[in-house]
């Protein structure tokens, strides 16, 4: 059978050398050669966070760092910052964890803004605050900077950011922006198979971890750091993971990091100029578009061209390539176009030329 290749939100294309890194014989997770690879990879994926803490391996989707994060860190009440359909999940989350959680509701397709943050904050009700900075439902990437700025202020909240689709495709500066916890999944951005998140605390995170009683083992934050410190992790690791990152690792670093994020940039651009160019409207609010997909409008808003959804993801399926036709309320009238990972001009030609090829047979 013939591959469809992904431009979905994720999974995205795993190259052949990813894969053939994932395929690497095993070893044990105990020994010294998985010591010795997990030490390895420490000093770029710190390089990758910006930061000089610990960066850990959970064997899990992002979600269950997630939830591990509202377990750890949520003593009194946690902010849920909600504008899609996965920020308005972790309000769920939280609740279905038990904790107090109050939703910080925004529209679909506008981002989270830090007046609107510190209006809930200053009510000091508050010890965590959960956001998702780049919400791949609506293709709308929150303003960080802005948000963390107010970590100064209120230095008590722990403050938890979910990076899943935005890491490695932007600058994201975790000790300099003062976040708490900073989470990626291996899927998106890192363009590896589903299967293992990454994530990185702050030591005021950790400090406060230990203090609650109800945070669990798998997703306890102070076991990931005591086994961390002897390059290990708490549960059994998916080696086949660890080997493809060391791997995606030398990819990003030889690409170089400022070139990836240029990359990511410059395609998201492209991508947004052929939705215009076809008389498309984008879904965010201008200034707010992500850099890793582009959600484009299909009758959300008034202006922009409406055009059958199935039928065109169907059309460009034919051609081997597969879109993604909107998510949860937006469905149909959004449809989604990934340019993450490993991504170029001349990959995301091939996938406009194949697009251009439905539209004409709609």
């Amino acid at each position: 059978m013939a591959h469809i290749k992904l431009h979905i939100p994720g999974p995205v294309e795993v190259s052949e050398k990813t894969f053939r890194a994932f395929r690497t014989p095993m070893i044990g997770h105990r020994g010294q050669g998985f010591k010795d690879l997990y030490a390895a990879i420490q000093p770029r994926l710190r390089e990758l966070f910006c930061t000089q803490r610990p960066v850990f391996l959970s064997t899990s989707s992002a979600w269950g760092v997630m939830e591990g994060a509202i377990r750890n860190l949520v003593s009194r009440k946690v902010l849920n910052c909600m504008c899609g359909a996965f920020s308005d999940k972790w309000y769920e989350v939280a609740r279905r964890c038990g904790k107090a959680a109050e939703a910080l509701q925004v529209p679909w397709g506008s981002p989270i803004r830090a007046s609107a943050v510190e209006a809930k904050l200053a009510t000091g009700q508050f010890d965590a605050l959960t956001l998702i900075h780049n919400e791949t439902s609506t293709g709308v990437m929150s303003p960080l900077a802005e948000i963390a700025a107010l970590k100064r202020k209120y230095p008590e909240v722990m403050f938890i950011v979910d990076a899943v689709s935005s890491l490695t495709a932007l600058p994201l500066e975790f000790d300099a922006l003062g976040l708490d916890v900073l989470l990626a999944g291996s899927q998106k951005a890192l363009a590896m198979p589903p299967g293992v998140a990454l994530f990185t605390c702050s030591a005021a995170a950790l400090a406060k971890a230990a203090t609650v009683n109800d945070r669990g083992y798998y997703f306890d934050f102070v076991e990931f750091d005591k086994n961390g410190q002897q390059s290990m992790t708490p549960s059994t690791p998916s080696i086949g993971h660890v080997y493809a990152l060391q791997s995606k690792l030398e990819d990003i670093f030889t690409e170089g990091l400022a070139a990836r994020y240029a990359r990511h940039l410059r395609l998201a651009q492209l991508t947004r100029q052929w939705a215009a160019g076809h008389g498309f409207t984008l879904f965010p609010e201008p200034g707010f578009e992500s850099v890793t997909l582009t959600c484009v409008n299909n009758g959300a808003k008034a202006g922009g061209r409406v055009v059958d959804v199935p039928k065109l993801q169907k059309l460009v399926k034919d051609q081997g390539f597969l879109i993604d036709g909107g998510y949860g309320k937006i469905k149909g009238t959004t449809f989604r176009v990934s340019n993450m990972g490993d991504e170029t001009e001349a990959t995301m030609g091939e996938l406009y030329a194949a697009l251009d090829n439905a539209l004409r047979g709609l």
